[in-house]
């Protein structure tokens, strides 16, 4: 059972998506990841994007702790519903909507949106059958609605080759969590920060 762990909402138990259509990002990775995270100090008064949202867990966590405004984009219908649930939980803790919920595929989405928005923080969790060259596809069409400073965080089975950057977003930092692997990048960024380039040990390690 997943639950946002720290913020105006910690604790809360979140409603998870029935069935294995979703592959939900397990505590003990969420957790590290948002170390990370606050360690860029990227998340507070944060615009974030959660694609592939899945039940919504890394967005519902990002607006625990203080992101400004969350959109989580979910194209599958049971999914989505559950994204609406958890949106409801924190939003309701925050007393003002903070997360809205858009089903809807995320090519379609990102094709859709106007130019001039932007976002901060965005997550990437595709599922297993999205190949590469797809991928790399939403990348260069997430790039033109990348802030300056933005960080994207893409995870994926540690057994997939490294996401295809665009021109313009490039890597700066990689994780590995057993079967997990996240990668970091951000907008024409030459150099991360400093601590960026060691690899986290695996599990048992």
């Amino acid at each position: 059972m997943s639950r946002i762990i720290a913020g105006a909402a910690g604790g809360t138990t979140l409603v998870s998506v029935p069935g294995s259509l979703t592959r939900p990002t397990t505590d003990r990775v969420k957790e590290a990841l948002f170390s990370r995270l606050d360690a860029f100090e990227v998340i507070a008064d944060a615009r974030v994007l959660d694609l592939y949202a899945g039940s919504g867990s890394l967005g519902v966590e990002s607006a625990s702790r203080g992101a400004q405004s969350v959109d989580l984009v979910e194209s599958d219908g049971k999914a989505s519903e559950v994204c609406q649930r958890n949106a409801d939980l924190v939003n309701t803790v925050a007393g003002h909507k903070v997360v809205t919920v858009h089903r809807s595929k995320v090519d379609s989405f990102l094709d859709r949106t106007q130019t001039a928005v932007r976002w901060d923080l965005v997550f990437l969790d595709p599922p297993y059958p999205l190949d590469e060259p797809a991928l790399g596809g939403v990348l260069a069409k997430l790039l033109p609605h990348l802030a300056e400073g933005a960080v994207v965080v893409v995870e994926r089975s540690a057994r997939t080759p490294e996401p295809s950057w665009p021109d313009g977003m490039e890597r700066f930092a990689e994780r590995k969590y057993g079967e997990t692997k996240l990668w970091f990048a951000e907008p024409g960024a030459e150099e991360g920060p400093e601590d960026a380039p060691e690899e986290e040990p695996e599990d048992g390690s």
